[in-house]
């Protein structure tokens, strides 16, 4: 089975960038992204032999997500059911015969920290409902979780080190949801793999010297341990400033 997940920064832009085609070639089970940035009635994008399922903000033009699946769901559900997560359309879970599958946007804590409080809350909150699905079935989670786990996994650690992303309170939550048994399936096949990110910024030609950050990921329950068949990152492909992230099973 593959699986893709991509922030796409607007999906009605990604789409004049050559979405569509990138879609069919990597020909993807599950292809998850986020950052829509639109409602469902906003663009028609109809995918064969795909169903899709839409998460949109109450807010026009402002974050969401969405997932194109070959495989018919048991059950879709959306939200943890917490007022604000919903009302931005951050979270999709869809309940397959043999995992539960998580597609989530997960908050900035913005350039000055002011929603670090609520991006910490968010956090535990995720890893509670992680947790507690991991109970019934093994779990994937993927999507733009917004943060740089360790200093491998963006270019300027220290300089960046109380910047959002990177500060030691959102790293932290990160090692305590690997801590609950999950694994960052990247870093399972590449520990020592340097230079290997998925955003940078669009300032001139920061993507050009690949001064990026790792923030987008797979992440699945360790009893998937060994039904990983490789994690790849493909950054050659353009059209947002993330690039897809891919993970296989056997």
């Amino acid at each position: 089975m593959k699986l893709v997940s991509w922030n796409v920064n607007g999906i009605r832009a990604c789409v004049n960038k050559g979405f569509v085609n990138y879609f069919n070639e990597v020909d993807a089970d599950i292809f998850c992204i986020q950052e829509t940035k639109c409602q469902e009635d906003q663009i028609q994008l109809e995918f064969e032999g795909y169903e899709q399922y839409w998460n949109c903000a109450v807010k026009k033009g402002y974050s969401g997500t969405a997932i194109f699946t070959r495989v018919k769901p048991l059950s879709v559900s959306y939200g943890v059911g917490e007022d604000e997560s919903e009302a931005e359309g951050r979270i999709i879970t869809l309940e397959y015969e043999s995992f539960f599958l998580v597609n989530v946007y997960t908050p900035n804590s913005q350039r000055d920290l002011a929603r670090l409080d609520y991006r910490l809350e968010w956090e535990e909150r995720i890893r509670e409902y992680l947790m507690k699905l991991d109970e019934k079935k093994p779990v994937i989670l993927c999507g733009d979780l917004n943060v740089a786990h360790q200093e491998i996994d963006l270019k300027n650690p220290k300089s960046n080190r109380k910047n959002s992303g990177f500060t030691e309170e959102e790293r932290g939550k990160m090692t305590n949801l690997l801590e609950s048994g999950f694994i960052d399936t990247f870093r399972a096949f590449y520990p020592e793999k340097t230079d290997a990110y998925t955003w940078w910024s669009y300032m001139a030609k920061i993507r050009e010297r690949n001064i990026g950050w790792r923030i987008d990921y797979f992440i699945v329950s360790e009893r998937l341990r060994d039904s990983l068949k490789d994690a790849q990152i493909h950054s050659e492909v353009m059209g947002s400033d993330h690039c897809p992230v891919m993970l296989e099973l056997r």
